[in-house]
């Protein structure tokens, strides 16, 4: 092997600003939970990409709509707790899935989502990238989403 095989053989690294942030937007309605997660978080990493690199922030916006009409299947809708801590002696609180659906439904799929992403400074910076809505209507209009389907 001569040197220009060497060079030719070598894995491309994305550099930090020469890659294009798309938008994309996902409707929650009817998705299970975990399915729905996993795929968002796949797209906000750049999984999708074939110039994706582990140490670089190449993954895309990602808006979720309808985070309301997400079900769990099984038991779950029962059974699932989330968990928070209000820092105070004693101060660990749960809610129930169903609460939090009422309440508070974007915490559900930015929780989700959160779990799979790194637990390091870059996971921080892709989830900054997710936006979660309640209902249908985004204040994403003007960056044009493209449609994301999840089977």
């Amino acid at each position: 092997m001569d040197r220009n095989d060497k060079l030719s053989l070598r894995t491309y690294s994305a550099k930090d600003g020469e890659l294009k942030k798309s938008w994309y937007i996902v409707d929650a309605d009817g998705q299970t939970v975990g399915r729905l997660a996993t795929e968002v978080a796949r797209v906000l990493r750049g999984k999708h990409k074939a110039s994706f690199t582990p140490h670089i922030d190449t993954g895309d916006f990602v808006v979720v709509i309808n985070a309301e009409k997400v079900k769990m299947t099984g038991k779950r809708m029962d059974q699932k707790e989330y968990y928070h801590n209000t820092l105070y002696p004693g101060g660990a609180r749960f809610a129930k899935f169903k609460d939090v659906q009422l309440k508070n439904p974007d915490r559900i799929i930015e929780s989700a989502v959160k779990g799979m992403l790194p637990k390091n400074s870059l996971g921080k910076k892709v989830g900054m990238k997710l936006k979660v809505y309640s209902g249908a209507e985004h204040p994403h209009a003007a960056q044009q989403p493209k449609t994301l389907k999840i089977a």
